[in-house]
């Protein structure tokens, strides 16, 4: 038996499970009179308010999530825009996962209606990941009343993207012998991490294709991109090790304001974080992650969209800390805020300190 077979033989089955526009979607469900209707979830266009997600029918007009609503309203006049629902949403995760762990243990949610499941081993549907799928979204469109989408394929990179294959309301599965030739042909921009810059860069060295940026040694991509070449060096290759984590820990926890006016000056932002912070605190106790906090920090969208965040070590949450955290962040700028915001990073538990968590 050949390496390729034993890695056949041993290949994970990972399944990446995405509803269509979430919060749309539960929207038309329970008044089917908008379907059909370019539909946006989000908030009001007059106070600067975004969409959180929006129907293919909005999509048409080349609306998406995190465009201001204002933005949406003149690329399609007749948008409905609803403001976010959440408990109905979370009512409806809350079932979305329960089917997920009716098949595995291994559920890593990565939102309310999105996840990856390690399916490796399990008997159900006699073994097959693909009619494992099959049946996940038969049982969310008739339990839950909305329609998802899955990929699979051996690893997590690969079952996310091809889970936007056939979207909405399909599936698509990459083998372990497909994965070299369908990676091979995909944008660089469809690498986890590669956003617009990065993008724009690679195509202007030439690496428009994740072929294309095989041709790169590990030396030049590290030299070009620091440490994140390794992980380009990987993941164009269609290697990803990442194992499917059931538990989350909780990174940070933050509040922030997107405001109707541009707050003016530096003593406009210092009067808006006192709240701010007043919030935080309410929303770490609520947490329990007082004595986890290693970190703070304040955040500053600026006029002209540009952002900066700036922190600090710390263990407490200090009011007088965060104001000079905000000078500082302010300094960059130096400009009127649109968004002001500001949280806590956590620590991660060390070994000593996990025999406390049980006593």
């Amino acid at each position: 038996m050949t390496a390729k077979d034993l890695n056949r033989k041993s290949a994970r089955k990972i399944i990446h499970c995405d509803c269509d526009c979430f919060y749309a979607a539960v929207e038309m469900r329970d008044d089917p009179g908008l379907r059909g209707k370019p539909l946006a979830v989000g908030g009001r266009p007059d106070t600067r308010g975004v969409v959180a997600t929006c129907n293919y029918e909005a999509r048409r007009f080349g609306i998406h999530s995190a465009m201001a609503s204002a933005q949406a309203l003149k690329r399609c006049p007749e948008l409905i825009i609803l403001p976010p629902a959440m408990e109905k949403y979370r009512v409806a995760s809350r079932r979305i996962l329960a089917i997920y762990r009716d098949y595995t243990e291994l559920v890593e949610p990565l939102s309310l209606d999105e996840a990856y499941l390690d399916v490796t081993g399990i008997d159900r549907c006699l073994g097959s990941a693909t009619l494992m799928a099959q049946e996940i979204r038969a049982r969310i469109a008739r339990d839950v009343g909305i329609t998802a989408s899955a990929g699979i394929a051996p690893n997590k990179f690969v079952a996310k993207i091809a889970s936007d294959w056939n979207k909405p309301d399909g599936q698509f599965v990459v083998r372990p012998e497909e994965v070299d030739a369908f990676v091979a042909a995909l944008p660089v921009g469809k690498l986890f991490g590669v956003g617009k810059v990065t993008a724009r860069k690679l195509q202007n060295l030439g690496a428009h294709t994740c072929g294309d940026l095989r041709a790169w040694t590990l030396a030049d991509l590290l030299s070009s991109f620091g440490s994140f070449g390794q992980r380009l060096f990987e993941l164009c290759r269609g290697n990803d090790r990442r194992e499917v984590c059931p538990s989350q820990e909780r990174k940070s926890v933050s509040v922030e304001e997107t405001y109707a006016r541009d707050l003016p000056d530096l003593a406009a932002c210092r009067r808006e974080l006192v709240p701010l912070l007043d919030m935080l605190v309410a929303r770490v106790k609520r947490a329990g992650a007082e004595e986890a906090i290693h970190k703070l920090y304040v955040k500053l969208r600026f006029a002209d969209f540009r952002g900066t965040t700036a922190e600090c070590v710390s263990t407490r949450i200090d009011a007088e800390q965060c104001h000079a955290l905000l000078e500082t962040g302010y300094r960059r700028g130096n400009q009127p805020v649109r968004l002001l915001g500001v949280g806590v990073r956590l620590a991660e538990p060390s070994v000593e300190m996990q025999p406390a968590l049980f006593q």
